[in-house]
Parts: structure tokens; C-alpha cells; sequence
């Protein structure tokens, strides 16, 4: 790749960045400077959705208030090393939002596999179809997506009480500072923006929603306000600004893959996999629409044009359900034996939406395969190779599909976040893809909340590049060469 201008600016100093993932968040402490990056973790927890019975039925729920208490938990232990801290930043995964009125919650968040997000769908395609939604708005079809749970809320007077709402890590920051945004990352992922970047007042407006629920929208390296006080913690002085960072994760993630972005394929792996192509605008086709190739906000005006595939998701549902059966596995254990078995003849669809739901993955995965009469896999073990290789096919047509609707000609896919730590998964791609993988950093999404963070502070400058060249300096990537044949 290229390195870049070398990094400048003044001083080395200090921020901390909230990343919270789906299933679980992380307070990190980082020093940035012009020849610093160091990554501390200062508190990391579950994040464990929440059943409440709502009158005929269980709903699925996000506890964004227990998520905050180890937040501010967190933000603690950073004062308590870090006095002078210059800046907090927060993101979080997409589309979820919390509903308010007079700045108060209405209720804790609905997480995005709950079941009621399918019945917005149909509401929204008879005011508005997806081949316009998708010219308008470019995002790729999800039942979840956030128009469609807004119209759903709206439908059920759910939200008729609301006056505003605001998505998770906006409504984080919300608490932390006092102030009601909407970073315009996350803002794109909700279909409702405008190719500018503002909110599509025509689309609002058909859809029937209320335009007075939608908070401002800023860009990433935006001064929020200031840690607000009545949070207690001890912090020097005045204590840290809340900045807005690239506040989809993936957003922020995307900052810190080291990666030429003109010949490089992306691919962020955590409970999602996110794989895709930087670009300088959207790319609004109807073979992109076909596809479901998303055009989501980058940080500095970036597009992150991607596709979703189902992720680590499958693995951490899978083992969830047995160790719910009393089987005593483990990742780290089941990977080693995967890695001894042959690689498995047929695979199953890592893309069908029979896997979005929680529950028993495992018998759902058989059953794919005994409805086409093909032999399921046998084992933890055997069902793990297959959820690698599956996952690994998935991510190899993805990242084929990618470039040639967008023009890239990949030579190298970058996979960042846990999906990084795993070596099985990360040869596989190679393998499928036919490309060399490039595996980390880690801990991607904190790094990129932290370097916009330190940008917007003055301790660093330049433009995603140089930011990218201080990622490869500090943070080499190990190197998968694809070394199989006949996988594709």
C-alpha cells in the first residue's frame, strides 16, 4: 500500500473511544501523536439483549441504559490514569434508535432481530417502491433497516408520544453531553438521507413520518459539547469535549483498515460481515440494487459501498446454543478441530435470512441442507468448518461483486476487526477469493473513533491516508496467500 504523507501536527495526546458492538462494548484509552498510537483497554462488557412482554408477546430489546452505567464505568478508569483527557468519542452498530420526548427515553431501544422490524416493510413499499427507495436513498434492502422501523412505530403509536429520536451511539452521546445529534455516518444507514448528506424531506414527507423527530445532522471530527459535569467522573479542569466520530462502526472501522483504497477490497468482521470498496461517490445501480450493494457515509465524505453478510454471528449463536445444551465447547477449541477436518463438499447460503433470528442456529443449518438433500455436518466441530468455509464463500463473491459494480480492481482484501483473530477464516477467503488477505488490526472500529478524535484535536492532520499510514506503521497485518485451488 501507499504510506502516505507522514502524519503532523503538535503534541501527543490523549482520547478515549466508546465502541459498542452488538454483542459487547469497550472503553479504550488511546495516546495519538505524530509518531505515537497506543490502544489501551479501559473497560470492555457484555452487551446482552433483553426480552420484555408487551401485551401478546415477548420483544427483543437493546438495555442502552446498562450499556451506558459501564460507559461512564469505563470513562471512570480512563479519568483515573489519564486526568487530562482531551476528548470522548462514541459508535455503535446501525439503524436502532431510541424514541424521547422533552429529551427522555421513551423506552429501551428495540434490537434490530426483534421480530416486529418485518412488518414495516410492507407498510413503507405502498407509499414508496424499493427500486425508488434505493435510487433515492441508495442503501440495500434489510427488514430491519431504520425507515422501516420508524414507519412500523409509527403505524402502532408507538412512537406517537415522541418528540425526536435518536440512534444508539447518538443517543450515548446524548448522555454524555447533553446535546441531541445525528452523526451523519449512522444517519445514512437509516435510508433517509439525500445523495448530499441531508435529510430526504420529500421521502420523510411520503412515508408520513413526523420531519420534527429528526435531530441535527453533523459530520465526524464535529465538537459535540462538553463532558457534562453531573456525570461525577475525574476528569482535570474543565474535562474532555465529546467529539462525534465515524459513529456506525463500521464507519469508524473502515478509517483504520491500512489499505489502498483504489485497488483494495475491505472487509469488517465482527458480529456482521461488512465487505465492500471505499469510494468518492454513491454508485446507484439496478445490478447494484439486484446485488443489495449499500452506498453508506465514510468519514470526509467517503462512501463505504458494501454488502452485509451474516458474520461471527453464526459462530457465537452456534456455540451459545450448545452450551445451552450442556456440550462443553468452546471457540478456541472448535476452530482446532475444524482446522483438522476436510474441507466440506457443500456449503449453505450465509446470506439466508433464516439465520438473522437468535435461537438454535445448529438445527436451522441442518435443516438447510436436509431441505436439499444433502448430508448436514455431524459435529460442533464439522458445523464450525462448514460456518468458516460458508462464511468465507460468501465474503469472496462479495468482495468479486464489489469490484465489478464499482470499478475497483481489487488485488488484496483487508479484514479488520475479530474476524481477524481468526486464522481458519481468514485462509479460507484467501483460498475462495483467490486474493492475499491482509488480517488486522483488531481493534479497527477504536482505532478509527480514536484517530478522528485525535485529528479534530490537533494532535494529528491529513486526510484518511496519512491516518491509514500511522495504522500500518504501528499495527502490521498478517498475511494469508491463497494457497488451495479448485475452492471457487
Amino acid at each position: 500500500m501507499s504510506t502516505g504523507p507522514a502524519v503532523s501536527a503538535g503534541r501527543t495526546g490523549a482520547v478515549a473511544a466508546v465502541d459498542l458492538g452488538a454483542t459487547s462494548g469497550r472503553v479504550m484509552h488511546a495516546r495519538v501523536g505524530a509518531n505515537t498510537l497506543e490502544l489501551t483497554e479501559a473497560a470492555r462488557f457484555p452487551n446482552t439483549p433483553v426480552r420484555l412482554w408487551e401485551g401478546d408477546r415477548p420483544a427483543l430489546h437493546w438495555d442502552v441504559t446498562g450499556l451506558f452505567s459501564r460507559v461512564v464505568e469505563g470513562l471512570g478508569a480512563v479519568a483515573r490514569s489519564e486526568p487530562g483527557l482531551a476528548s470522548v468519542g462514541v459508535d455503535a452498530w446501525a439503524v436502532d434508535y431510541g424514541l424521547l420526548r422533552a429529551g427522555r427515553l421513551l423506552g429501551e431501544p428495540y434490537h434490530y432481530r426483534d421480530e416486529r422490524t418485518a412488518e414495516g416493510v410492507s407498510l413503507v413499499h405502498a407509499r414508496v417502491p424499493a427500486e425508488q427507495l434505493y435510487r433515492e436513498g441508495g442503501l440495500q434492502f434489510l427488514p430491519f433497516n431504520s425507515l422501516y422501523q420508524l414507519v412500523h412505530d409509527q403505524e402502532t403509536g408507538v412512537s406517537e408520544a415522541a418528540d425526536g429520536f435518536l440512534l444508539v451511539p447518538d443517543l450515548i452521546t446524548y448522555w454524555l453531553s447533553g446535546q441531541p445529534i445525528a452523526e451523519r455516518t449512522n444517519a445514512s444507514t437509516t435510508g433517509l438521507l439525500s445523495a448530499d448528506g441531508s435529510w430526504n424531506d420529500a421521502l420523510i414527507e411520503r412515508l408520513g413520518l413526523r420531519r420534527s423527530l429528526f435531530p441535527q445532522l453533523v459530520d465526524a471530527g464535529a465538537t459535540v459539547g462538553a463532558l457534562l459535569p453531573s456525570l461525577d467522573l475525574p476528569f482535570a479542569g474543565a474535562g474532555p469535549a465529546v467529539t462525534a466520530v465515524g459513529s456506525h462502526d463500521t464507519a469508524s472501522a473502515v478509517v483504520a483498515v491500512p489499505m489502498d483504497a483504489t485497488r483494495a477490497a475491505y472487509i469488517s468482521c465482527g458480529t456482521w460481515g461488512l465487505v465492500g470498496v471505499e469510494l468518492s461517490q454513491r454508485v446507484v445501480s439496478d445490478e447494484g440494487r439486484a446485488a443489495n450493494f449499500t452506498n453508506e457515509g465514510g468519514v470526509d465524505g467517503r462512501v463505504r459501498y458494501l454488502h452485509n453478510v451474516m458474520g461471527l454471528w453464526l459462530l457465537s449463536e452456534s456455540i451459545r446454543e450448545w452450551q445451552r445444551r450442556g456440550l462443553p465447547v468452546s471457540l478456541e477449541t472448535l476452530l482446532a478441530e475444524a482446522a483438522e477436518l476436510p474441507r466440506p463438499s457443500e456449503l449453505f447460503d450465509a446470506d439466508d435470512p433464516r439465520f438473522l433470528a437468535p435461537g438454535d442456529l445448529p438445527s436451522r443449518i441442518a435443516d438447510w441442507f436436509a431441505e436439499r438433500g444433502l448430508r448436514a455436518p455431524a459435529s460442533p466441530a464439522g458445523t464450525v468448518r462448514v460456518i468458516i468455509e460458508s462464511l468465507a464463500e460468501a465474503f469472496a463473491g462479495s468482495v468479486r461483486t464489489a469490484s465489478e459494480l464499482s470499478g475497483v480492481p481489487v488485488d488484496t482484501v483487508h479484514i479488520v476487526g475479530g474476524g481477524a483473530r481468526n486464522a481458519l477464516l481468514c485462509q479460507a477467503t484467501a483460498d475462495r477469493s483467490g486474493l492475499p488477505v491482509l488480517a488486522g488490526p483488531v481493534e479497527a472500529t477504536a482505532l478509527g473513533n480514536a484517530l478522528v478524535q485525535a485529528r479534530a484535536a490537533g494532535f494529528i492532520s491529513g486526510d484518511l491516508e496519512t491516518l491509514r499510514a500511522l495504522i500500518a506503521r504501528h499495527y502490521a497485518p498478517v498475511r494469508y496467500e491463497p494457497a488451495r485451488v479448485g475452492v471457487r
